[in-house]
């Protein structure tokens, strides 16, 4: 049958469809070419975020949202309005940040969700609201959970961690770095594990609340992981701060292990090595193994010299002035300890002045010189003055150690001719010290006469002094912590404390547990573990304090 239908009309619908296919296939042409400009600016974005180039990646990132809104995909927007709200918080604008990411919300399938969390998080943290960010960081970890990304959960978990420290929630903490070492080994990154249960067993020890045992199999467990790390500066540090934590716990043999251990790790990374080197003669004197830990006292002085680190080639000098001491080696220590108060005198550290003083004291009393021993404990005793949260047992100690540098004088001038004097010269020695007993009590020469607060002695138990709450800069993760030691042959329980000249403290600006002073004839002898956290020789930065990163996702 014939069509009703001309072949002119057909030809003129045949164009005319042509025509209407040849438009769609541009309009898709266009589309196609505007998601591919938005993955281009998206991909630049990142890659001038991790340059550095802030600007150039806030740009990127508008850019992308801008020709996302202009396509009317819903989806796409709400990708590019998310990836420009995390580049605000990363790029160090986390209100502007904090405000973009609220319009973000995710679509009916809830995308990206856990991640949008885990960003008001991140903000919530730059701008220093810890609660809301420790809210955020929870729930992200639940939902990385359960969505079955086990490595996303675990990373969520510790910056969870990091929010408690910094509340001095020490329980907490503990418990968020123990549920990220289950996830990272769910994960199967057993070295990120390792490190979890590195902080956990630190921070146990923090609040007081777990068993020794319970911290030395949590530490354990860290060492036993670690095997799998291959970066030796990683490794390295792992190992140092095991050891630290094992000195504090006064397990001073399984220090030296990990302490040896790390000793080859860390030799590219000069800082590094003279704080191991300095601490493994500080464990050995600890242990009594004097003439080990020689070596280690004048490798660590000449490193820390070289690298101008006075400070903590001052406190290498006392250690090392300390153990010749114990060895007899009166005229090598008198030099070191000389070496030691010229240190601390260059960086103005009346807190080592004052101890290098009381070793110089010690010596000249072995000597049978009490008048130049007097003079360096009452010089010590000036010194202490100066310093603050000096408490009243240490006072005592060095008025105790002066009055004994008198007592010796007075027997030795009993052997001349006039023992009848005994009496009076007596009395007068008991005036003396009760005079510098008065004036310690009334502040002595501290300026404006102010009164110092008490502080942590050595001779109270190690217990008390793992009570004392540390501040959590110089406790985070990745902190290189400094370890301040006291050593006294009259008491064989020597112990080692984190001391925050990296100051957190760590982040530093921390406040740590104070060096304990033992009781004994002996003069004490700090050293010193510097942190990069704060410490001003340090290389690295503060892990907190370096720049917050975000999570992003794919626009398409």
């Amino acid at each position: 049958m014939a069509s009703d239908r001309s072949p002119v009309r057909d030809a003129q619908e045949k164009k005319k469809k042509k025509a209407e296919r040849s438009g769609t296939d541009r309009a898709d042409v266009q589309e196609t070419d505007a998601q591919q400009e938005i993955q281009r600016l998206t991909a630049a974005g990142h890659a001038a975020l991790q340059s550095g180039h802030n600007n150039t990646a806030l740009q990127s990132f508008r850019s992308a949202l801008q020709a996302a809104s202009k396509l009317g995909e819903k989806r796409l927007r709400r990708s590019c309005t998310f990836n420009l709200g995390a580049a605000y918080v990363e790029a160090g604008e986390p209100q502007k940040g904090l405000d973009v990411l609220s319009r973000s919300q995710p679509g009916e399938r809830g995308e990206w969700i856990a991640d949008l969390q885990f960003n008001l998080a991140t903000a919530h943290e730059a701008l220093g609201d810890r609660t809301q960010a420790a809210r955020h960081y929870l729930q992200a970890a639940q939902l990385y959970r359960s969505q079955g990304d086990a490595g996303a959960e675990g990373h969520t978990c510790v910056r969870l961690a990091h929010c408690h420290l910094l509340r001095e929630q020490w329980d907490e903490a503990v418990a968020s770095f123990q549920r990220a070492a289950e996830s990272y080994k769910l994960a199967g990154n057993t070295s990120a594990a390792a490190l979890a249960l590195r902080d956990a067993g630190k921070h146990m020890m923090q609040s007081g609340r777990s068993s020794s045992d319970d911290i030395i199999s949590v530490l354990t467990d860290s060492l036993e992981m670690s095997v799998n790390i291959s970066d030796q500066q990683t490794l390295g540090k792992l190992l140092s701060d095991v050891a630290l934590s094992f000195s504090q716990m006064r397990l001073f043999s399984e220090a030296s292990e990990c302490f040896e251990q790390a000793l080859p790790l860390v030799s590219s990374k000069p800082h590094r090595l003279a704080v191991v080197l300095q601490n493994l003669g500080a464990v050995y004197n600890s242990l009594g193994q004097y003439e080990q830990s020689l070596r280690f006292h004048r490798e660590a002085a000449a490193l820390h010299g070289s690298l101008g680190s006075r400070g903590a080639q001052g406190r290498c000098f006392s250690n090392l002035g300390f153990a010749l001491m114990e060895l007899g080696e009166l005229e090598e220590a008198w030099e070191s300890y000389l070496h030691a108060q010229q240190s601390f005198r260059d960086t103005d550290d009346p807190s080592g002045q004052w101890q290098a003083c009381e070793g110089l004291g010690g010596i000249k009393l072995q000597m049978k010189d009490p008048d130049k021993a007097a003079m360096y404990y009452k010089d010590a005793l000036r010194l202490l003055c100066k310093c603050q949260d000096v408490s009243a047992s240490v006072q005592e100690h060095l008025v105790s150690e002066l009055s004994e540098a008198l007592q010796q004088k007075l027997l030795l001038q009993q052997r001349g001719p006039h023992h009848d004097r005994r009496q009076p010269r007596m009395m007068a020695v008991r005036s003396d010290v009760q005079r510098w007993r008065r004036e310690m009590q009334n502040g002595g020469n501290a300026p404006h006469g102010k009164q110092h607060s008490r502080t942590i002695t050595s001779s109270e138990t190690l217990l008390q002094q793992e009570q004392e709450p540390a501040h959590p800069h110089s406790t985070l993760p990745e902190a290189n912590r400094n370890l301040n030691n006291t050593y006294d042959k009259a008491e064989v329980n020597q112990q080692i404390v984190p001391s925050e000249s990296s100051g957190s403290p760590a982040h530093g600006d921390v406040s740590a547990v104070k060096p304990r002073q033992m009781n004994g004839r002996h003069p004490l002898v700090r050293s010193t573990v510097a942190p990069p956290i704060t410490h001003p020789d340090s290389d690295e930065a503060p892990p907190l304090m370096r720049r917050l990163k975000s999570r992003f996702c794919t626009v398409m």
